[in-house]
């Protein structure tokens, strides 16, 4: 059969009467193979255009195969054989860019510190386009309006070019910018009033621009209007609008200007006589400061007199707590009688202070969670605690509550909260932990999103995330009769300490609680499946990490949290995005500004689509999470040098599985 067609020898395999059902759907497959290679082809030549006006230094010698996707084209990266990033800074490249616009799938576009020139050509094409940095180069002429229309744009940097004419109003109408930065231009012209809700980054310093500041910009910096004399109004000097810029007089029938004595009344009398006072007023007024200092001095009288009766009964003010210091009176606490008084007790024996030392301490609320009310307490010696009152744990019973301290008391991890004092009465039970400083992961993420904010970066992120699977994972493998659970996995309750190391809190309290009350509370992290059997598990904890791998990934709340409106249900969001959109529509948008960290948040979006499966059973455990985090990063071992879990253990533990640990 040498020399036959593929056709014919189809032909052999299919009935004759099916063969022209075969032709109608090979086809349209044959046909869009054969436009995308099309395409594919069409890019390269744009590039190869590109390559012979601008590439007189010959840097772009690697462009040379047949293919800009083979993967050896310096600068150029690409997707479904398409070029969607080009990047080719320093490289001395001159003349027009016109050749690039047709890379009509280009997302990522940086021809920064060269020497490019002309005008920027009509944009429109770029559709896709999320960034686009042109900066110090010899571009020229006005910012084209063609720009507007790019509706994906996060970053534009034309900084550090000879760009003139006005700013485009039309800029207002890109709703996702973070980055405008045109300063050391030729700008001029007044401000427009930008309605960008979303911008981050803004500077239009360095040009010729006149007029007052519009209200929407001015909570930048002052750094980023300097260098336009003619700009006024905060956050620079306040606009002198009492006169005109340039008045002209000769347009004024009423004034002559070669005859003073024509001017108007109105004008030569801004005088005003002095008035003087009568007697009557004179004598007010001195009756008046004489008031005045009376009382002034009646209030430091009193108050010297206060301070004094107190320095003489420290007896009675030790023994009488300030309502005012003392922030769990605010809450209705009370010393419980002395026939129920409970005590103190620390978890390493050692008593450091008394339960008085505590409730005399000063103190603040932190915040309201889902097992009661946390509270930074500051004790007579300076040290700092956290304190947390439990709401709904009165009905335990005491020796169950005692022994289940015991158990969480002795967990412990570096990337765990420490547990250093309990206390409980017939009306009341306190845990004592650690005080960490430095906030929680929530409040790092949504907290003041605006101008002025300091974005989470990428690697705190990452960090905060290994740091939260081990903690997690160490606490899957400590295990009495049953597997140990956290129960509660949401961001308000990641922490960090003074050196930004991540501990989780809340871990073992869920086992206490009524379940079904501790599932209902956990809205937007809980697992599917506990909507209807309503138990905690180390699966459903998997999938809480998961949520907050894509919290922190998303930048947005999940659903219904905190009273947000717009929180979305995070994994079917995101699972609908990464199906319809190119998969970077789902990162936050802080987190577009850091290069070369793409393929770091697409690997750590698997793993957290992996831990939201729906079923339970194709979740990873907790032990392979961390694994996989650490293959991001490149680290095999936690900062003790062995296993982030194995390593501190409470006696002899089980596996998640429940067999022996390895």
């Amino acid at each position: 059969m040498q020399g036959t067609s593929l056709l014919e020898r189809v032909s052999f395999l299919i009935p004759h009467g099916m063969l022209h059902i075969v032709l109608v759907l090979l086809i349209p497959l044959l046909s869009v193979g054969a436009r995308d290679t099309a395409n594919g082809t069409t890019d390269g030549l744009a590039l190869l255009r590109f390559k012979a006006s601008a590439d007189s230094s010959k840097k772009l010698s690697s462009w040379a195969s047949s293919s800009p996707c083979s993967g050896r084209w310096y600068g150029v990266e690409c997707e479904g054989g398409r070029v969607v990033r080009l990047v080719l800074e320093n490289l001395n490249l001159t003349g027009p860019v016109d050749a690039i616009t047709e890379l009509d799938e280009l997302r990522v576009l940086s021809l920064d510190h060269n020497s490019l020139d002309g005008s920027l050509p009509n944009l429109t094409s770029w559709r896709y386009l999320r960034s686009l940095y042109l900066s110090h180069n010899r571009f020229t002429g006005p910012i084209p309006d063609s720009i507007s229309l790019l509706s994906r744009l996060w970053r534009l940097d034309l900084s550090d070019n000879a760009f003139n004419g006005s700013i485009p109003s039309s800029l207002s109408a890109l709703p996702k910018l973070l980055t405008l930065k045109l300063q050391e231009n030729r700008l001029s012209g007044p401000l427009p009033n930008l309605n960008l809700t979303n911008l981050q980054e803004f500077n239009v310093s360095s040009n010729q621009l006149t007029g007052p500041i519009p209200k929407t910009l001015s909570n930048f910096s002052a750094a980023s209007f300097q260098g336009n004399a003619d700009l006024c109004g905060a956050p620079l000097l306040t606009c002198d609008t009492s006169q005109p810029s340039n008045p002209d007089l000769s347009k004024n029938p009423m004034v002559v200007a070669s005859s003073p004595s024509s001017k108007p009344s109105a004008l030569v009398t801004n005088k005003k006589a002095p008035v003087k006072l009568g007697t009557g007023a004179l004598i007010a007024i001195v009756v008046g400061d004489v008031a005045v200092v009376v009382l002034i001095t009646c209030f430091f009288i009193f108050y010297y007199w206060k301070k004094h009766n107190q320095s003489e009964s420290p007896s009675k003010k030790k023994s009488n707590v300030s309502s005012e210091k003392l922030v769990f009176n605010a809450v209705n606490y009370h010393l419980p009688a002395d026939t129920d008084k409970g005590r103190l007790v620390f978890m390493d024996g050692r008593k450091q202070f008394e339960l008085e030392d505590l409730l005399r301490a000063s103190a603040e609320m932190l915040g309201k969670g889902t097992f009661g009310t946390a509270y930074k307490a500051v004790l007579e010696d300076g040290s700092m605690v956290a304190v947390k009152r439990l709401r709904d744990f009165n009905a335990m019973a005491h020796k169950d509550f005692e022994q289940h301290m015991e158990l969480i008391g002795r967990l412990r991890h570096p990337n765990l909260v420490g547990l250093r004092a309990y206390y409980q009465s017939r009306e009341e039970k306190l845990l004592v932990y650690d005080y960490l400083p430095s906030g929680n992961l929530y409040t790092l993420l949504h907290g003041n999103r605006g101008p002025g904010r300091t974005p989470l970066d990428w690697t705190t992120r990452v960090k905060i995330a290994i740091g939260t699977a081990r903690g997690l994972a160490f606490i899957h493998h400590q295990c009495k009769p049953q597997k140990l659970i956290h129960g509660n996995i949401k961001s308000s309750n990641v922490l960090l300490d003074k050196n930004g190391n991540t501990c989780i809190s809340d871990f073992g309290l869920a086992l206490m609680a009524n379940t079904s009350v501790v599932v209902s509370r956990l809205v937007g992290y809980r697992a599917p499946e506990q909507s209807e059997l309503k138990k905690i598990s180390q699966k459903a904890d998997v999938y809480s990490f998961g949520v907050l791998l894509l919290e922190m990934l998303t930048g947005k709340v999940p659903a219904h949290m905190y009273g947000y409106n717009d929180s979305a249900d995070l994994p079917k969001w995101v699972q609908s995005v990464v199906q319809e959109e190119w998969t970077s529509e789902v990162f936050d948008l802080e987190l577009l500004r850091y290069k070369d960290v793409e393929e770091e948040m697409v690997t750590m979006l698997q793993i957290a689509m992996a831990c939201v499966s729906r079923a339970p059973e194709q979740r990873p455990r907790m032990s392979q999470v961390v694994k996989m985090i650490e293959d991001i990063i490149g680290e095999q071992q936690s900062p003790q040098g062995g296993d982030s879990f194995d390593s501190i253990s409470l006696s002899t533990s089980v596996s998640e599985e429940g067999g022996t640990a390895r």
